[in-house]
């Protein structure tokens, strides 16, 4: 029998090829995945032990005069140019400006050799979203504009090591902007902020450990210590992180999941019992109808715009649920086209495919209303055609709670389900139309929904409308939550998790020979909490940007400085850098696209997309700095200092020597990776049991529920608005690649309020007014200023700013019910013109300063 990998050092990084494309699933039909169900750990909270007491507010007008590094993107304005909004996304400029990026971040050959390789089978995965690459034929550019500025932002060919350092203090960094912080550079040396220090300065590796592991060990209990993790973290290094985090002895494990799709998962594993998406991206070429909901693919998931131009074209229709009107759900002209001699000229002339049929501009936070009104009319349909809309059978045979939902259903009034969602009876009406007689429906969503006060009972009504119609379990339907970062799904699956399910500790417990802990964690809110009360010492972060994702951006820059030691471990600088603990480390770590070369040869990683496909990434560019590190070493380093004798050493050693060793362990402690090793080697690499997929409902009574909901009414006072907070064009996540929003007509600002007409004009806005927002939670208020003012079609009374910039506007104590996540979809908030408040905030800086 031929040897694993793991015990056969040439085999590592290799990839075999033959006979894949033979067996990769063709548009339509399922994938071999398995007969597992894959345990993805969710149970939401049924202690109730979540810390609820409220964080005092804190001024955060008059933060930066209190604080020399500034927490928040400095308020000088950049040049704001208004042009009208695009009614078209991708195209020729959409290719001209990936290829400027590329090139200009990463120098040519560097940054076509990353395109080239990106998304490939043998290539690495994007770093930036969760979308799936096709199972069989890939294009040689199997890339959009914004992975293709996140691979080049990674393949950076400039450096900020020790003399950037050395030349600026963290004060004078963190007056740049967010942009310019990252184009300083790729991180290239391990560097310490000592207490009273006010630079980076270079340390040494095995120091840098030493550091961590002393400050570990003194803590008074292992839960003092945060580890928080970034959803860009493949999942070998997150097994490990969490690994260590237990084996030190604590579920203090926070992570970017909890601030986006946790109501998702929520949402999804009472009632399929997964929590993940259902379909595959076959799937959505076959369906007849797809719903897409609070997501904005041209942005933040350009290349799912490719799947829908070919669900369109085999005849599917499109309902799109947003409250702006988003160049990507109005028109995409596919790059791919330019190379296809019979599409080329209509691609560059035309108007391109026109995506959506209907348009819902909903209210922001309307969305269960608007579900509401389409089943209220599809159970409408089926009282005048019994049988034909409400797949009773289905119903019967793989549910359970119909009758009670219903009931809720019918009993709905139209005049709530008109003022919640702001969309008529009759739109409502067109929709439910187009949904009657189909039964291949899916029904995409994103951090429109996932971010709002109901988000988990939203996503609970999504799922109702598809057991209704038995629109799950088959080709061409069911549920399909896009993630928004490469490999924030597959970190859950690696037990990324502050509520660990008692099985998987059993077997993580049992494979490492050590008792776990099993006592519930901090999430990410209750971690910032417990940071600002001084109830944590250490924070440790793999990746990401806390400081810049989460909410109530000043409690968190108060709760950092709390800290006895900050660690961060990253690939380029960002401002969550900068606002540290007493000590702080900030260690450079190796992306997708680096060469990971260790003992046994050039290692792979594994990323998990937003369809349960686990793929591989194998690195095509030479590091820039032999002190570059990856993320195994790094942690294998701090866990060998810190745990010593209570660890097994010559393990850790043997895992980074090898990732072969981690992926060994793997498979024995996850359901669904039995042959990891050998699967993840297929080109393409292979897919996860998904029960709900195969009609498999692994809930505790094995069947799909239905979920009887309240639509809640929220009443604002008089001068209120509802703010979201969203990405520009040229953002991903926190990370800022320029100043512009094209698609949304923005030019060289960031610090904009998109604002209905009406409600400029009722409060004495004109177009690009200087103007200060002030959020409204609690009986405390939370103020920003000098944004421009920006008119635009969104609903009257709802408001729409970027963010990291309005972050410090999200309450922290705002949270969706069940997931803890919080509500930067929901922020009541007043606008008043700059000038209003000009004497009072004069007044408080001048004594601020005096003191």
């Amino acid at each position: 029998m031929e040897k694993s990998p793991a015990e056969d050092p040439s085999k590592a990084g290799h990839t075999e090829q033959q006979g894949a494309e033979a067996n990769a699933p063709k548009s339509g039909e399922r994938p071999d995945q398995g007969a597992a169900p894959t345990n993805d750990h969710y149970r939401p909270d049924p202690q109730g032990e979540r810390e609820q007491s409220p964080v005092p507010g804190i001024d955060i007008a008059m933060a930066k005069y209190r604080h020399p590094i500034l927490a928040q993107p400095p308020e000088a304005l950049t040049g704001l140019r208004l042009e009208e909004r695009q009614k078209v996304a991708a195209g020729v400029t959409a290719v001209i400006k990936s290829m400027q990026f590329s090139w200009g971040e990463a120098g040519m050959n560097r940054g076509t050799r990353v395109l080239m390789s990106m998304n490939q089978k043998g290539g690495f995965d994007c770093s930036s979203c969760a979308w799936p690459d096709p199972d069989e034929h890939r294009s040689v550019a199997e890339f959009c504009e914004n992975g293709a500025k996140a691979s080049a932002s990674d393949a950076d060919h400039r450096i900020a090591g020790p003399e950037f350092f050395a030349k600026h203090s963290l004060a004078e960094l963190s007056r740049m902007t967010d942009r310019d912080q990252n184009n300083a550079g790729r991180l290239t040396h391990p560097m310490v902020k000592r207490p009273g220090g006010n630079h980076y300065k270079p340390i040494a590796w095995p120091d840098a450990f030493q550091l961590i592991a002393d400050n570990l060990n003194a803590l008074a209990s292992p839960d003092e210590a945060l580890f928080y993790t970034s959803g860009k973290v493949p999942n070998e290094p997150a097994f490990l992180f969490q690994l260590f985090a237990k084996q030190f002895g604590t579920n203090n494990l926070p992570d970017c999941s909890n601030m986006c799709h946790e109501s998702s998962g929520a949402a999804l594993s009472p009632t399929l019992g997964l929590g993940k998406g259902s379909v595959t991206l076959n799937d959505i070429h076959e369906a007849e109808v797809i719903l897409v909901i609070g997501q904005n693919p041209g942005t933040n998931h350009p290349r799912m715009l490719s799947a829908l131009q070919q669900a369109k074209r085999n005849g599917g229709k499109i309902i799109s649920v947003n409250p702006l009107i988003e160049a990507g759900l109005v028109s995409f002209k596919n790059p791919q086209d330019f190379m296809n001699p019979l599409r080329a000229l209509g691609a560059l002339m035309g108007d391109g495919t026109e995506i959506t049929d209907l348009y819902l501009q909903v209210r922001v936070d309307g969305d269960m209303g608007l579900l509401r009104g389409i089943m209220k009319h599809l159970f409408e349909a089926e009282d005048r055609n019994p049988g034909q809309v409400v797949d009773r059978a289905f119903i019967a045979e793989h549910t359970t709670g119909f009758e009670s939902f219903e009931q809720n259903i019918r009993n709905t009034r139209w005049e709530d389900i008109e003022e919640v969602s702001g969309i008529s009876r009759a739109q409502l009406l067109e929709a439910a139309n187009m949904l009657a007689t189909k039964k291949k429906i899916i029904t995409c969503w994103a951090m429109g929904v996932t971010q709002q006060r109901q988000g988990v009972q939203t996503i609970q009504e999504i799922v109702n409308l598809h057991l209704m119609m038995g629109a799950i379990g088959k080709p061409g339907a069911g549920t399909c939550p896009v993630r928004g970062h490469s490999n924030v799904q597959g970190d859950r699956t690696m037990g990324v998790w502050e509520q660990p399910t008692k099985e998987f500790q059993d077997a993580l417990g049992k494979e490492f020979k050590f008792t776990p802990p099993y006592e519930h964690g901090y999430d990410t809110v209750e971690a910032i909490k417990a940071m600002y009360k001084g109830k944590t010492k250490v924070y440790f972060g793999l990746g990401g940007n806390l400081l810049a994702a989460g909410p109530d951006t000043e409690v968190i820059a108060e709760g950092m400085r709390k800290q006895k030691l900050t660690v961060y471990v990253g690939t380029k600088l960002n401002r969550g850098h900068l606002v540290t603990g007493e000590t702080s480390l900030l260690l450079p770590c190796f992306t997708h696209a680096d060469i990971d070369m260790q003992k046994s040869g050039q290692q792979i990683t594994s990323c998990e997309n937003s369809m349960g496909v686990v793929s591989q990434n194998k690195g095509v560019l030479e590091p820039l700095s032999d002190q570059i590190l990856s993320e195994v070493a790094i942690l294998a380093g701090v866990a060998i200092a810190t745990l010593g004798e209570r660890t097994n050493i010559a393990d850790w050693v043997a895992m980074t020597e090898n990732y072969d060793v981690i992926r060994d362990h793997i498979s024995r402690v996850i359901p669904g990776f039995e042959k990891f090793n050998e699967q993840l080697r297929q080109p393409g690499g292979f897919y996860l049991p998904n029960g709900p997929r195969e009609r498999r409902f692994t809930t505790k009574n094995g069947k799909a529920n239905f979920s009887t909901t309240e639509l809640e009414k929220h009443h604002l006072a008089p001068d209120q608005l509802v703010l979201m907070t969203v990405r520009s064009h040229d953002q991903f996540n926190t990370t800022i690649y320029e100043y512009n929003d094209r698609y949304r007509g923005i030019h060289g600002e960031r610090r904009v309020l998109f604002m209905n007409r009406e409600d400029m004009a009722e409060r004495g806005i004109k177009a690009k007014d200087l103007i200060d927002i002030t959020s409204h939670f609690e009986n405390v208020e939370r103020r920003v200023e000098k944004f421009v003012a920006v008119p635009y079609d969104i609903p009257k009374g709802n408001v729409c700013a970027y963010f990291p910039e309005a972050n410090p506007l999200v309450p922290l104590g705002s949270v969706a019910k069940v997931s803890n996540t919080p509500t930067s979809k929901y922020v009541v908030v007043t606008v008043v013109p700059t000038a209003v408040n000009n004497d009072k905030r004069v007044k408080a800086r001048e004594a601020m300063m005096a003191e």
